[in-house]
């Protein structure tokens, strides 16, 4: 339910999914009030929350600290995340592939041995699809995933980037934001990242966007002020799974995991920045198959898709 200047009003709407499987409940994971998972000797902090198909990776790094994954760790690709300005992260993958993701951008990192270093003190996620076993048991929430949740559909990656794996770099200085443009969209072959510009003070309430999903989760990763995260699961004929709407208020930073088919939509509030990046795993089809919505998908192409070059 979009209002008519939203870019995704133009989306192909669906009647849902039926079903009598249970719908999983909205988790919501302040992080800063969760101990971490690993604390490095040098200070670095990293906490790991997991959805059906992902691991999201929070790290309060310390300057000068490595973050490392070794080729036997890391058999899949993964995505890095800058949510803030005034850092440069050095991205080292293999003897001699290097690159630098400088202030807010996303870097996708091969299959391999890799490393990532900030130069100060600074915010960094990373992104790790479901395949990378040995994470899921440091998330927070991996009990919840003991078995599959049956309402998401499972991993099935996209296509491989065109050219073979190298470090790709997408800084979102390069792709500013158009009107008629939903957001600022990158893919991979296991994620989609819809990673805006922060908006100044509380969103309207009366320009809110409630929808749903039928079989796949968002993850809403809070970056930059305070949101509510509105969520109503739908009623099937078994009146033991119904449950009351939820309004989970979060700050900064935070997770929430939206589950398929829940009514939901976000609300920023209060004073201040507000920033939320989206992510999603697979890619969405919906927004890919929206000419131009996609910023790299000359690099990776959707399923069926030629490679443009």
């Amino acid at each position: 339910m979009y209002s008519s200047d939203d870019p995704r009003a133009s989306l192909a709407t669906s009647a849902g999914v039926r079903s009598d499987d249970p719908v999983a409940a909205l988790a919501t994971f302040e992080l800063l009030n969760l101990p971490p998972a690993e604390v490095s000797e040098r200070g670095s902090r990293t906490w790991f929350v997991r959805g059906q198909n992902f691991v999201l990776a929070f790290t309060r790094a310390v300057a000068g600290d490595a973050l490392i994954r070794s080729a036997e760790q890391q058999p899949h690709e993964y995505v890095l995340l800058a949510p803030h300005d005034g850092q440069t992260a050095e991205i080292a993958h293999g003897a001699s592939d290097r690159a630098s993701l400088r202030d807010k951008g996303i870097a996708i990192i091969p299959a391999g041995d890799s490393s990532v270093t900030l130069d100060t003190d600074a915010d960094v996620v990373r992104l790790f699809d479901v395949r990378t076993t040995d994470l899921l048991p440091l998330c927070h929430n991996a009990d919840s995933y003991q078995e599959p949740h049956p309402r998401v559909a499972p991993l099935a990656p996209w296509p491989d980037p065109v050219g073979g794996p190298r470090i790709r770099i997408y800084q979102n200085a390069d792709h500013p934001l158009q009107t008629g443009r939903f957001g600022r969209l990158f893919r991979s072959s296991a994620f989609m990242v819809n990673f805006g510009d922060p908006k100044d003070g509380p969103r309207n309430p009366d320009r809110l966007s409630p929808h749903h999903h039928d079989d796949f989760e968002q993850c809403s990763l809070t970056v930059a002020g305070d949101y509510v995260h509105h969520v109503r699961t739908p009623w099937t004929a078994k009146l033991s799974q119904w449950r009351p709407d939820e309004h989970a208020e979060v700050g900064s930073p935070s997770v929430a995991i939206i589950p398929p088919p829940s009514e939901h939509t976000s609300q920023a509030v209060g004073e201040g920045k507000h920033l939320l990046i989206d992510i999603f795993s697979p890619p969405r089809a919906d927004f890919s198959a929206k000419p131009g919505w996609v910023l790299n998908a000359d690099e990776y192409p959707a399923p069926g898709e030629l490679p443009s070059r």
